[in-house]
């Protein structure tokens, strides 16, 4: 089981629409005590190296934690709902503060106080 904040690649498989698809990377956004629990669904966000700067996604930028070649773009937009079993393999961990990040846009966007 992955914990939060990890960088995951996921088989999600054909994309319909604008939805992100094939292999992905993403960023695990589930709480860690609910990863304990071993759920049969998680949530992520997947990444984009495609840098449009739109307010609902987050800049990473690469470094030896996270595992990512290149920055790119949490796409919170695209919040998600996958089977731990889509994940290939895991890349590193974004830490803290990009998790922060993000769970604040999704947060906004979900209309959360």
């Amino acid at each position: 089981m992955p914990n939060s904040g990890d960088l995951v690649d996921l088989e999600l498989g054909a994309p319909v629409g604008r939805e992100a698809g094939f292999h992905h990377p993403a960023l695990v956004v589930t709480a860690q005590r609910i990863l304990d629990a071993g759920p049969s669904v998680i949530h992520v966000v997947p990444l984009t190296s495609t840098l449009r700067r739109f307010h609902s996604e987050v800049l990473v930028e690469p470094d030896a934690g996270n595992g990512l070649e290149v920055a790119s773009a949490a796409q919170c937009q695209h919040l998600r709902a996958v089977s731990p079993d889509r994940i290939a393999t895991t890349r590193g961990n974004v830490g803290g503060a990009v998790l922060a990040q993000v769970r604040e846009i999704i947060a906004v966007m979900l209309d959360i106080p």
